[in-house]
């Protein structure tokens, strides 16, 4: 979104945040990227109807204020058709980067929504080939864009040489993960793992949502050190020797294409997967990431590679990472994007849209 806002408004929704306060929409713009941030705050102990009702009007004021007539609307979620099915958007896109009715605890209205939401969109983005191959019978218009990386900006931990305060503490070897700690982890694995080799130190970066802490793995060995700023993720990622994408097998987990995958090897990390199949195509076919099914094969890889060099690996790592940035995405995304609207405005729909300067997106998001 920062890249569509060099020469479009982009009005980023969140998900509403529930405080003990009069419901209002906290509203605020990105100074390094001009995206506008828009979070609705309510009153704990709404109904569904109440919330909908709240973000429906916000929605409306923002339009009207900030005034919004030809636009387009990006949905993240198939839940927000629920507070915007007002809009008369120019162009409808599903970046659809999960298969969100999968997850635990996802509304039982998710996948109608999801139906009514291939039905208006006239783009369909998969952030991931197994997701793709799911959704492309779906829509006429699905487009595979798997996850880019910010090169630059992990790369720095190729050079860090600061720990940060909490993780400087931590003894070596350091195995790490960064990103929420849910349903989709095999803390089993990560039980073993750190009952099997009591010297290797587990790092977890990220809250930990939708299961009870008490089922966490308690090892001396694990440390759950929290959410971290996106900024300061290279400083952890740089003192750790393997990141590591511990993910149990399962409904949530089968269309999963993580982002950390790249974001660690930009980073320099040696990295150990579970066998997700957006990891193991690619990356593990490609040597750039190991594969363990179970503890035995996980540790025999973590040896594996805290053994071996990686300036070989590194150079294999860089060449495959040239040909994704999201530059080269947003450029993908937007000529679609630009030829879909040419393409209806040549035809006359008796629905009118807009030529490529669309001023505003819309954006849709929820965390399920």
């Amino acid at each position: 979104m920062s890249r569509f806002a060099r020469d479009r408004r982009v009005f980023f929704f969140e998900e509403p945040v529930f405080e003990n306060t009069e419901a209002d929409l906290r509203s605020s713009v990105c100074p390094k990227t001009g995206v506008r941030v828009n979070t609705p705050v309510l009153p704990a102990g709404l109904s569904q109807r109440e919330i909908t009702a709240h973000q429906t009007k916000f929605l409306k004021t923002v339009v009207e204020e900030n005034g919004i007539a030809d636009h387009i609307a990006w949905y993240y979620t198939p839940m927000a058709l629920e507070f915007s099915s007002e809009l008369r958007p120019s162009l409808t896109v599903y970046d659809c980067m999960d298969e969100l009715s999968a997850f635990a605890g996802a509304p039982p209205a998710m996948r109608h929504n999801e139906a009514s939401l291939f039905a208006q969109a006239d783009l369909i983005f998969t952030g991931g080939a197994s997701l793709f191959e799911s959704k492309k019978k779906q829509h006429t218009s699905v487009h595979l864009f798997p996850s880019s990386v910010d090169v630059p900006h992990f790369a720095q931990a190729r050079t860090a040489r600061q720990d940060p305060e909490d993780q400087a503490r931590i003894p070596r070897p350091r195995l790490g993960y960064a990103g929420v700690i849910d349903e989709r982890m095999d803390l089993e694995l990560l039980r073993e793992l750190a009952t099997q080799r009591p010297e290797w130190q587990i790092v977890l970066l990220g809250p930990v949502v939708k299961i009870e802490s008490a089922s966490l793995p308690r090892n001396s060995n694990i440390h759950y050190l929290g959410m971290k700023q996106y900024a300061d993720l290279p400083a952890y990622l740089a003192g750790w020797d393997i990141g590591m994408l511990p993910f149990a097998r399962n409904e949530s987990t089968r269309f999963i294409s993580p982002t950390k995958t790249p974001e660690y090897l930009a980073a320099g990390l040696r990295v150990i997967s579970s066998p997700i199949q957006d990891v193991v195509k690619p990356y593990g076919d490609l040597g750039l990431v190991e594969i363990a099914g179970d503890t035995s094969e996980f540790i025999r890889a973590a040896e594996k590679l805290l053994d071996s060099p990686h300036s070989m690996f590194r150079a294999q790592v860089d060449q495959f990472l040239s040909k994704s940035s999201w530059d080269k995405t947003w450029l993908e995304m937007n000529k679609l994007m630009e030829n879909k609207m040419a393409l209806e405005q040549l035809q006359g729909a008796q629905n009118s849209r807009l030529a490529p300067g669309a001023n505003s997106v819309l954006k849709g998001v929820s965390n399920v």
